[in-house]
């Protein structure tokens, strides 16, 4: 038998024919894929087709609503043919066609009124729910025991008139409601289908939130998620299921297990709240690989009011979390809506997020003043894709430039003025301290002259916390524009003039240009090391979108010459916050990345201060928003002094330029700095 086998396996033609025979079967084996791959295509054409199909009967339905009611007419006739044929086949009853014509007519002239009272044929019959149901059956009931009344008093010929009035009404509601949920489950799958792989989700928790994040996922086929389940720390709910999806109970110790197990990729928190609460849970998530995602808040919703609703992986600033701010919408709607707004550094982190608050305001005219050329370009671009109603208006300027402001105020007339134009890089301006001072003070005196001069109804000015017993140059200069424009406004009210001069001061702004987020997140991309200037260092943060929100409720409200101080919450450990960010980038600190403690920056100090506790602030309106308590400051006697530092700094006089800025900030101490010799 070898003998043969080996001789066969020698011979031409044997090994020709299974060579044929391999050849054959390989291309039988390509044409059965071919097939099954054209029977897929073909199917998911058909679906598509279906699916256009359902759309446009959907479209057609919701403009005539009158096919709903004539539907559910027939259906209640029909349901009156099934339940004569049961009173005449198991009764004996026996009804002239007259009769049956009469009950007829009368039961479709009772039922159609009905229907039309109750409004039963308005509802979208594809979003129907066991809620909804209570119109056609109220209406079915009024309208069959009207019929049943009718047998009654004209004697007609039934034995029993009861239980065919009952029979009518069950089997006409029972088809009407059947009618409704078929629809329904139609609509759901037509609108869910889709030819793609959709990655496994669950969501977290059982609220409100949670169960309409998971239905509008999985009846969306855009979206390339699908809701198996829900994650939950209440035992109550264990084992039962909700939509008829199934519900988790959370167990960190197996979770690797449970989610190879269910080949579940994606965990969907539905609020940043339930993040923050969550913190450890996030973290076993990422460190498996699970991609933790968070709905949108209201930022999500785009400058038409419609939703946009685009799941994100969680970043770090999330897990910062603090409860959502409100603001009194209406009041600001009344103060920006068709008004002339001017806002300096438009183009910077502040000043765009400003601008994207403000658009949706309508105000008459928005005016963009930035030096900026390229970050100014790139608003422009943006405000034009988002707010294409807007009436809005670049100018390229310097603040520093008396005539370029005289022109936009002349020209324009604006009647509030949000001043966020600034340097504000704590380690530049300290090697550049002159020119903290032409922009910081001279901007902000030149700004503010033209506002008095043009009769502007509100100039907000945005200051920081480090203006606060200041340690460098750049917070010194805030100060003493922050005085400045403290001066003026006593000196306006003095004089009786209708203006408010406000100034907003909060801390850092996670995602502004040079903040230390961004800084970490490139650090961590390019494998570290994260640099830390000091292992005790702390600072106060708060979002662009927040930090913008309360600048326009302080300006809505706010009292001329008073300083706003934004309650930031708890400061974070910057040291914490390079190992977390590590973490959730799913290294290790101190192994995978480094992390290195480079020492403070000239002009830095280990803790921010906004003077936000109660022996410095007074409360307002807003429970966010404090007045800080600080000391008046007579115009004259400022501008004298602001007349000298501007011109030591003209005349790029460092030391003396310094030494001017110590002397009308008393509190003014540098640290890290050479120019601490002058301090006083």
């Amino acid at each position: 038998m070898h003998a043969n086998l080996g001789k066969n396996s020698l011979n031409p033609t044997y090994s020709a024919l299974v060579m044929l025979q391999t050849l054959e079967s390989s291309q039988n084996f390509y044409k059965f894929a071919t097939y099954q791959k054209q029977l897929k295509q073909r199917m998911n054409d058909l679906n598509e087709k279906f699916r256009k199909l359902i759309k446009r009967l959907m479209e057609f339905s919701l403009m005539n609503r009158w096919i709903i009611l004539l539907i559910d007419l027939i259906i209640c006739l029909i349901g009156y043919a099934l339940a004569l044929y049961i009173q005449q086949k198991n009764l004996n009853a026996t009804l002239s066609f007259p009769n049956i014509v009469d009950l007829g007519v009368s039961y479709f002239v009772f039922t159609t009124l009905a229907f039309m009272n109750f409004k039963s044929y308005q509802g979208l019959i594809r979003h129907s729910n066991f809620q909804e149901m209570w119109r056609p059956f109220v209406s079915l009931a009024i309208s069959c025991n009207v019929l049943y009344i009718m047998i009654e008093v004209l004697k007609y010929p039934l034995d029993h008139p009861y239980f065919f009035v009952l029979d009518l009404f069950l089997l006409s509601f029972i088809q009407v409601m059947a009618l409704r949920f078929f629809i329904v489950t139609v609509y759901n799958y037509s609108m869910s289908y889709t030819n793609k792989v959709r990655k496994k989700m669950l969501v977290f928790d059982t609220n409100t939130h949670s169960l309409a994040l998971a239905q509008w996922i999985n009846q969306t086929s855009a979206n390339q998620h699908q809701v198996v389940g829900f994650l939950s720390r209440d035992t109550n709910v264990r084992r039962t299921r909700i939509n008829e999806l199934p519900v988790y109970l959370m167990n960190s110790d197996n979770l690797d297990w449970f989610m190879r197990k269910n080949q579940v990729s994606t965990i969907l928190f539905p609020d940043f709240r339930s993040v923050k609460v969550e913190d450890a849970f996030v973290s076993k998530c990422i460190d498996i690989g699970l991609n933790v995602m968070v709905a949108p808040p209201l930022e999500g919703l785009g400058p038409h009011a419609e939703i946009r609703f685009q799941m994100r992986p969680i970043q770090f600033e999330d897990l910062l979390g603090r409860d959502e701010i409100h603001i009194d919408l209406e009041r600001i709607g009344t103060q920006l809506n068709g008004k002339i707004i001017l806002i300096t550094g438009a183009a910077g982190s502040i000043g765009s997020g400003l601008v994207a608050q403000i658009a949706q305001f309508k105000p008459k005219l928005l005016i963009f003043f930035d030096v900026a050329e390229t970050p100014m370009h790139t608003l422009r671009m943006e405000i034009s894709k988002n707010f294409p109603d807007l009436n809005y208006l670049p100018i390229i300027g310097d603040v520093r430039n008396q005539e370029r402001l005289e022109y936009v105020f002349r020209e324009y007339h604006p009647q509030l003025v949000y001043h966020a134009a600034a340097y504000k890089h704590v380690p530049l301006m300290e090697e550049n301290p002159c020119e903290s001072i032409l922009v910081n003070v001279l901007g902000t005196m030149n700004l503010s002259k033209m506002a008095v001069k043009y009769n502007v109804e509100r100039f907000v000015m945005i200051s920081t916390d480090k203006a606060v017993n200041p340690t460098n140059i750049m917070g010194a200069s805030k100060r003493l524009a922050e005085i400045y424009v403290q001066a003026l406004a006593k000196h306006c009210e003095k004089e009786g003039l209708n203006i408010k001069f406000m100034t907003t001061r909060f801390g850092n702004v996670l995602g502004s240009n040079g903040s230390v987020i961004p800084y970490f997140k490139e650090q961590i991309e390019h494998g570290g090391p994260v640099t830390v200037t000091d292992p005790r260092i702390i600072r106060y943060f708060m979002t662009i979108p927040e930090a913008c929100r309360l600048v326009l409720e302080a300006a809505s409200f706010g009292e001329n010459g008073q300083i706003y101080v934004f309650d930031m919450g708890s400061p974070v450990k910057i040291d914490e916050l390079a190992k977390r960010m590590i973490e959730l980038a799913g290294y290790i600190p101190g192994k995978d990345i480094k992390i290195e403690y480079i020492g403070l920056r000239p002009g830095e100090k280990l803790y921010e201060e906004l003077l936000n506790d109660k022996e410095t602030t007074i409360s307002t309106e807003h429970e966010k928003i404090t007045v800080a308590k600080v000391r008046s400051y007579d115009l004259t006697e400022v501008e004298e002094s602001v007349k000298l530092l501007i011109a030591s700094s003209k005349n790029v006089n460092i030391p003396e330029t310094v030494k001017q800025m110590k002397r009308m900030v008393p509190e003014f101490k540098s640290q890290n700095s050479p120019y601490s010799a002058y301090d006083i």
